[in-house]
Order: C-alpha cells, then sequence, then structure tokens
C-alpha cells in the first residue's frame, strides 16, 4: 500500500484525476444500476413536452412586433399622432411603430430581408399613397391597421381609406427572430433538464465514498483537487454515455413519428455549430453544478444533511433558469449580459445566443470564463473537504499526536 501511494503521490494533477476519472467512469458503467438510471429521463421528458407546449403557447400570446416608418417627417408624426389617438379604443390591434433612419430608410426593403431588428413590416411612401413591406401573411396582418391610421392621420372619414400598395418579401426579421426564439427556448428546456437531472450522481457518490471512508483513502494517496476533478469527469463522461443513449432512442421516436428539426428554425450559427456548442455547455453547466455539490457533499455528514443542503442550490439553479429564460428576449440589455456573466446562468444565456446571434466570439470568451469558474469552485471545494473532513484522517491523527507531544509534561 505504500509504495502505490508512493508512486502515485508522483502523479501530476491531471494524471491522478485521470486515474479516477477511469477507476469512477467504469465503476459505474458497468453496474446494474447504471440500466435503471437509463431509464430516468422518461417522466423529465415528458414533463418538459408539457412545460415546452405551455411556454411556446405563452410565447406566441405574448409575442410582439414592430413596423418599421420610412416616411418625412410630417407624415410620420402625423402617423404617431394617429396611433395615439386610436390606442385607446383599439389596444393590441395596432401595430408599434419604430422610425426607421439612415441606410435603412434608402432600401426599407433590403432591411427585412436581411433581417435587421424585429420588424413584422414596413411602411413607407407618404400618408395619401402608403407602401406596406412585408411578408403576405404580414401584409394581410397589418393592411387593415395600416389604413385605419394614415386615413386618420390625414383627418379622413374610416370610409375614405387610401390605396396601399404592397411588397411581398420571402421573410423578415420579427418571423426570424419569432421562429429563433422558439429554438432557443427548445435549447434551453433541454439544457437545464439534462443538467438537473445527471448532476445528482456527483452528490451521491461522494457521499457514498465519505461514508466508506474510500474517498480519505483516496485523498492521502493523490491530492484532493485531482480527487474532484476526477470524479466531475468521471460523472461528466457517463452522462454523455446516457446522453447518447436518450438521443438515439429519441431521435428513432421522432422519425418514426414523422417529425424532423425542420420544424424548428435554423439557429443564427447553423445546426452543426449549435449542437456543438449545445455540447461545450452542456459540459460546462454540468461541471458548475457539478462543483457546488461536490463542495455541499464535503460539508455534509450524513444523506439528511446532504439533501437540506442541496435543496437551495437546486432552488437557485431554477432561478438562474428563469434568469436565462427571460434574458434571451432582452437580447443587448443589462439582463442579458449579466446572465451571460454570471457562471450558473451563462452556459443557458450563451446557448440562447447562438439560436439568436451568429457571432462566435463571445462563446470563445463565455467558455473560456466558465472553465476558470468550474477551477475555482473545484479548488474551493477540495479546500473546504479538507479543513472539514481530512483533520479526522491520517492527517488529522498526525496533527492531534504532534500536539499532543508537545503538550507532554517531562517526568
Amino acid at each position: 500500500m505504500s509504495n502505490h501511494t508512493h508512486e502515485t503521490s508522483r502523479l501530476s494533477l491531471m494524471q491522478a484525476a485521470y486515474v479516477i476519472a477511469r477507476r469512477d467512469f467504469l465503476a459505474i458503467l458497468f453496474s446494474r444500476a447504471f440500466f435503471f438510471f437509463l431509464l430516468g429521463p422518461l417522466f423529465p421528458v415528458l414533463v418538459g413536452g408539457l412545460a415546452g407546449s405551455i411556454g411556446g403557447e405563452v410565447q406566441r400570446s405574448a409575442a410582439t412586433s414592430e413596423i418599421g416608418v420610412v416616411m418625412s417627417v410630417e407624415d410620420r408624426t402625423a402617423l404617431l399622432a394617429a396611433r395615439e389617438q386610436l390606442a385607446p379604443q383599439i389596444g393590441g390591434g395596432l401595430p408599434n411603430f419604430q422610425i426607421i433612419e439612415g441606410d435603412g430608410a434608402d432600401d426599407p426593403q433590403r432591411v427585412l430581408e436581411e433581417s435587421r431588428g424585429n420588424y413584422a413590416g414596413i411602411v413607407s411612401g407618404t400618408l395619401s399613397k402608403p407602401v406596406l413591406i412585408g411578408t403576405q401573411g404580414q401584409i394581410d396582418r397589418w393592411r387593415g391597421a395600416i389604413a385605419l391610421l394614415t386615413a386618420t392621420a390625414l383627418g379622413q372619414s374610416p370610409s375614405e381609406f387610401p390605396d396601399i400598395t404592397t411588397q411581398a418579401v420571402a421573410t423578415s426579421g420579427a418571423n426570424d427572430r419569432a421562429d429563433r426564439l422558439k429554438t432557443a427556448q427548445a435549447g434551453q428546456l433541454l439544457l437545464f433538464l439534462l443538467t438537473m437531472l445527471l448532476a445528482g450522481m456527483v452528490l451521491s457518490n461522494l457521499v457514498e465514498e465519505k461514508a466508506n471512508k474510500i474517498i480519505e483513502v483516496l485523498a492521502a494517496a493523490i491530492p484532493i483537487d485531482a480527487v474532484f476533478f476526477g470524479k466531475l469527469f468521471a460523472m461528466l463522461g457517463v452522462s454523455f454515455v446516457g446522453i447518447a443513449v436518450w438521443g438515439s432512442i429519441g431521435g428513432s421516436i421522432m422519425i418514426a413519428g414523422g417529425r424532423s428539426l425542420s420544424e424548428l428554425a435554423d439557429p443564427a450559427v447553423g445546426w452543426p455549430m449549435f449542437f456543438g456548442l449545445g455540447i461545450a455547455y452542456f459540459a460546462m453547466a454540468y461541471l458548475l453544478l457539478g462543483s457546488l455539490f461536490l463542495t455541499i457533499g464535503a460539508m455534509a455528514t450524513t444523506v439528511r444533511e446532504v439533501q437540506t443542503l442541496s435543496m437551495p442550490v437546486t432552488m437557485i439553479q431554477l432561478m438562474v433558469f428563469f434568469l436565462a429564460a427571460f434574458a434571451m428576449t432582452q437580447q443587448g440589455s443589462a439582463i442579458e449580459l449579466a446572465a451571460a456573466i454570471f457562471p450558473l446562468s451563462s452556459p443557458f444565456a450563451m446557448l440562447a445566443r447562438a439560436a439568436l446571434d451568429g457571432a462566435l466570439w463571445p462563446h470563445a470568451l463565455a467558455l473560456g470564463w466558465q472553465a476558470l469558474a468550474v477551477a475555482f469552485f473545484v479548488k474551493s471545494g477540495a479546500s473546504l473537504f479538507k479543513r472539514r473532513v481530512m483533520k479526522s484522517g491520517p492527517q488529522g491523527a498526525k496533527k492531534r499526536a504532534k500536539r499532543s507531544f508537545w503538550k507532554r509534561k517531562p517526568a
């Protein structure tokens, strides 16, 4: 035993972590309990499907869009005044106007085709001869409201609506954004369910080995940081095996049922990159939450204490998910920035951003920041474990023996 301890102590942090990760990964993967673990997601998937359908319905009922205005100052002032006049009587039946200036005012059709902003359509021309640009669905939706508003702005009676010239485009920024919001919402929900479902394995594994004194034996042989890192990555590997199994089964069911990803809008970064970022952000979300659970396991001495201490973390994670879900509707705001910076909400916020924004460099920054947060949490948990648990192990015994020696009175 001493020879093995001496050889293991010379391993680097990464080598020691790999030894622990391989040991835990193989032990769990070939255990009988792992098969029953694979059956666990059936109920969360059902709950997630119901929550997704309810959330989609809420999103559809609360969706808002804007009509861009490219008119002279005099005409748009009169148009906005007409909206203010009719709003108390009509309310939600009127569009929200957004003045377009600069380059967009020269070619409003290009503004829609290039998805510049959340525009359902653009009204240009003059009040007497307005031009409504948008998809055919948006034209049909807003033609009557624009006619009413322009007639009111001209001081005409409702029976004297001006003729509206229409120009249809293939898509618009409002349509793209609304569809991509659904993709972002689906990605966030799936990421949250998988993280909460799988991260608990870290806690249960650590508590079991603490009860059997195995963790103290390992910590006496190799650095406790390596033990924590090894356990985290072993559980992450087991999680990926589970996800691969569930994904294969779920994909087969979708194909058999005639369903496909075409029902969701293509994310801004494209499906291949979105899947790649999804895997990376799941790994970071799992490691972040798992490192917190390791810290809880270091503080707890019984299963009851584990349940008591883990409940606040679970509730905080739920609130973090709600923060990220709200932040994705506030692109460019301080709320979105805060959700992207806060480590626990960052994976969820950034995955939603991948669906809505095609820029890739923010993801490199976010993944680097999340990796630093994981290292900090693991280091803090390991230090806490040394103070709370290892004081009762071999090192603690040596310290107590040393103190008793110096306190011994001479004969």
